[in-house]
């Protein structure tokens, strides 16, 4: 599969840049996809909701008036669900959540995403780069130039650079991420997916197989 490889100008400087077939180019199996994403959704959640149930309110262990006499309905609790600042019934309880899914189907998954990206015409190749400066104005002017400053964009860098995070961490709808650990998810939560061109091997390393 062909890209176009641009320079932080925004200038062409190389045609036919070869993108991995087996990465870029496959048939996507959006069952993969869904499994990927749910998981990952699903072992972001904090599993903290809580609710009393009739054995956890305060209180009520005597029974509130007499059985007969009054007129009134029988009680024998102020803790029962019926009564106003009673116990829940059926309430949620803290319980962890988690998902697991085989390391065959994540990556599935996420070749899949990349094709689906690539399919839209969504990925952009750039020239390798860093940002001496750390400076988030020369960030954005990469971005200007490239013509993705008003989009969600997804930048992956082969390996971790502390002055590509520091000039983008203050910019709206910019993530950053190193090429072997994007996620599923993040690869379809974005407008446009930015790829160093050295990050593109590393993807073959990691997801070619």
């Amino acid at each position: 599969m062909k890209a176009d490889v641009f320079g932080i100008d925004g200038t062409k400087v190389a045609e036919d840049f070869e993108l991995p077939e087996n990465i870029f180019a496959i048939k996507a199996n959006d069952h993969a996809i869904y499994l990927a994403v749910k998981a990952q959704m699903t072992n972001a959640r904090q599993g903290t909701a809580s609710t009393k149930n009739r054995a956890l309110v305060a209180g009520g262990g005597k029974k509130p008036w007499k059985q007969k006499g009054r007129g009134t309905s029988r009680a024998g609790t102020i803790r029962s669900p019926l009564w106003k600042g009673g116990g829940t019934i059926f309430g949620p309880q803290p319980h962890p959540y988690s998902m697991k899914v085989n390391k065959k189907i994540k990556k599935l998954a996420r070749k899949s995403a990349f094709s689906y990206r690539a399919g839209e015409g969504k990925i952009v190749v750039v020239d390798d780069f860093t940002i001496e400066s750390g400076k988030t104005k020369d960030m954005y002017l990469i971005l200007k130039n490239l013509g993705i400053h008003k989009k969600k964009a997804l930048f992956l860098i082969p390996e971790s650079d502390s002055k590509i995070t520091l000039a983008s961490r203050n910019i709206p709808n910019l993530r950053i991420k190193e090429a072997r650990n994007v996620s599923t998810y993040e690869l379809l939560d974005n407008e446009v997916i930015v790829i160093q061109k050295s990050a593109v091997t590393r993807l073959q390393e990691v997801f070619g197989e």
